[in-house]
């Protein structure tokens, strides 16, 4: 059993707390109440982000002290909204938010997932027909070993899983995101993921 604290509990952060719960994890979910989010980062090894990701760097920044060690997990897509409040364009070109927030909290081992899908496949990939690959973009081999670990746990078969290197990686998954307004209006709101086919 792992200990870990998700900030953030919106339809994400409550989608992964459940489904960890569930994996027989111990699982505190911290909401915007003042100082929530510290003494969850305190309590734990592992802390998801699942805040939005427009404010996550400046959000995180302020907890630096909290999560110094720590593997954070970044599961969220820092975008500009169109209109119809869907992703019209990265809020970080040429860069990622996972990289931002590893230039933010340079004691952290911030390792980037599970962006590339709609957040019911982020703890059931077997609700779609073909199998969504996970991506893992990070600096540490054992950050990256212990979030591999926890997709096991969320129902995924470690070749659904691909490690794509360093965490500048992240911003081709997070680049994904543009996929999600086009098919979403031309599909609807079902869920699916990005995947590798091979």
């Amino acid at each position: 059993m792992t200990t870990i604290a998700v900030l953030g509990n919106g339809r994400v952060g409550g989608n992964l707390a459940a489904a960890l719960t569930r994996a027989g994890h111990e699982v505190s979910v911290a909401d915007r109440t003042p100082g929530a989010a510290a003494r969850a980062a305190r309590a734990t090894r592992i802390v998801i982000n699942a805040t939005p990701g427009a404010g996550s760097p400046e959000r995180l920044a302020a907890l630096r002290a909290e999560l110094r060690g720590k593997i954070l997990v970044d599961v969220s897509n820092a975008t500009v909204d169109g209109p119809d409040g869907l992703p019209a364009d990265l809020l970080h070109p040429g860069s990622s938010l996972a990289e931002k927030l590893q230039e933010a909290l340079p004691e952290t081992h911030v390792v980037k997932t599970l962006n590339t899908m709609l957040f019911p496949v982020m703890t059931a990939p077997d609700v779609l027909t073909d199998k969504p690959t996970a991506f893992l973009s990070g600096e540490d081999p054992q950050a990256k070993g212990t979030v591999r670990e926890l997709l096991v746990d969320l129902g995924r078969h470690e070749e659904w899983i691909t490690d794509l290197g360093g965490i500048r990686t992240a911003r081709a998954t997070e680049a994904a995101i543009l996929f999600v307004p086009h098919v979403i209006r031309s599909s609807g709101f079902a869920p699916f993921a990005i995947s590798v086919a091979r």
